[in-house]
């Protein structure tokens, strides 16, 4: 260390265990794993992960303060392939399930991890659509008819395709992993609604594009999609408040961009603004159970409008409402989101195969690893509103943070 040069304090790593086979009294055994003597590929040593091989959570930190070498670092297991294995192969049974909303990479998913009872050639061209071909529904679950399930039918191995197990929502609001499957492709497009948009709202005098994009409680789609896109005035996200009237209110600013270009285009998140919104009797819950989401595209639209002909009657005006919810999350998936689902699944398949139970499998900082499901359950991802990228955002659209005085 040169002369005057500030000493680094390395934090010390504080490794978050996985729930194993044998935690619950099951025998496990310790077989080589087969693909060491695979008849067309031959692994180089490095190939296998060891037990001690981990991945960190953070990344950044400040290694001059005193604080770092006070600071515990998470650290998870690394995901991929060990040299022994908890199962023989030849005696797994494994169940695949989908769960909830549709969303681009399930077949992917299920089309990978599919070795027994479908064949590989049956599954060849799942990756290539959109849906999920196992079938998929909100609600309905009953935990002692699903075990019951499991145990008739001899599983023992089961797949989660949903939040937690291999980490499926557009939303992108899963914690912990970089990201979730299906958001990219999600993001790509939305950008053909938003440029229908922006087509309509140019067509039109005084011409207003509203886009309703999916994010009940995280607005990274349309985030992400205002910065693609370029063509967006105004970006509403649940992370972010809002209001309507009054000087340096939305619809106002959106008046002042339709007298300045003519025309404006809206992106919402559908969660956001939900405290605005009249709720009817009918508006509890959904079938899993969650706060249902009310229509904040149909009512701004409405809002828009109404105010419009207060302050402005006889101004001609144009509301084109898009919503393209079920488009998007239809879509087969594209080839980024192809090869991020085979790398969820082989890794998920290594971490049971290995006798780990209980966990998500997926990318921390580009490395992909097992975190126990009960902490990313708890974990959230929303759009940090102190970030570059809303920033950015201001940037490009201008708009105003929407702060009553």
């Amino acid at each position: 260390m040169d002369d005057g040069e500030t000493p680094l304090m390395m934090p010390s790593l504080a490794l978050h265990r996985l729930p194993t086979l044998a935690d619950d009294g099951h025998a496990v055994a310790a077989i080589p794993n087969p693909i060491a003597h695979h008849p067309l590929y031959h692994p180089s040593p490095s190939f296998f992960i060891f037990p001690t091989d981990v991945v960190l959570r953070d990344i950044l930190l400040d290694a001059s303060s005193a604080a770092a070498q006070r600071r515990q670092v998470a650290a998870y297991h690394r995901a991929g392939p060990r040299r022994k294995v908890a199962f023989d192969p030849a005696r797994v049974r494994a169940a695949i399930v989908t769960c909830g909303g549709l969303c681009p990479g399930m077949n992917t998913v299920v089309c990978e991890l599919v070795v027994v009872p479908l064949e590989p050639a049956t599954v060849h061209h799942w990756h290539k659509a959109g849906g999920t071909v196992l079938g998929t529904s909100r609600g309905g679950f009953d935990l002692a008819r699903i075990v019951d399930a499991i145990e008739r039918h001899g599983f023992n191995q089961v797949y989660a395709v949903a939040v937690t197990g291999i980490p499926k929502t557009v939303d992108n609001d899963v914690g912990i992993i970089d990201r979730s499957f299906g958001f990219h492709i999600a993001v790509e497009a939305a950008q053909q609604a938003i440029a229908a948009a922006h087509v309509e709202a140019e067509s039109a005098v005084n011409g207003v594009g509203l886009v309703k994009l999916m994010g009940r409680s995280a607005g990274h789609i349309a985030l992400h999609a205002t910065l693609s896109s370029r063509d967006v005035d105004c970006c509403l996200i649940p992370e972010e408040g809002f209001y309507l009237r009054g000087g340096g209110g939305l619809f106002e600013f959106l008046y002042q961009r339709l007298k300045k270009n003519g025309h404006a285009v809206v992106v919402v998140a559908e969660g956001a603004g939900q405290g605005f919104i009249p709720r009817t009797a009918g508006a509890g819950a959904d079938e899993s159970g969650n706060p249902a989401f009310l229509d904040v595209g149909a009512w701004l639209k409405a809002e828009l409008k109404a105010w419009w002909e207060e302050e402005h009657a006889g101004e001609n005006f144009t509301v084109k409402y898009i919503d393209p919810t079920y488009m998007i999350r239809a879509v087969p998936a594209n080839a980024g989101d192809n090869l991020y689902c085979t790398l969820l699944a082989h890794s998920a398949i290594h971490g049971v195969m290995a006798g780990y139970t209980g966990f998500v499998s997926g990318p921390i900082n580009g490395n992909y690893a097992y975190i126990p499901m009960a902490e990313v359950a708890e974990a959230k991802n929303p759009v940090d509103t102190k970030d570059h990228k809303w920033a950015w955002v201001g940037f490009i659209t201008n708009q105003p943070d929407f702060i009553i005085c």
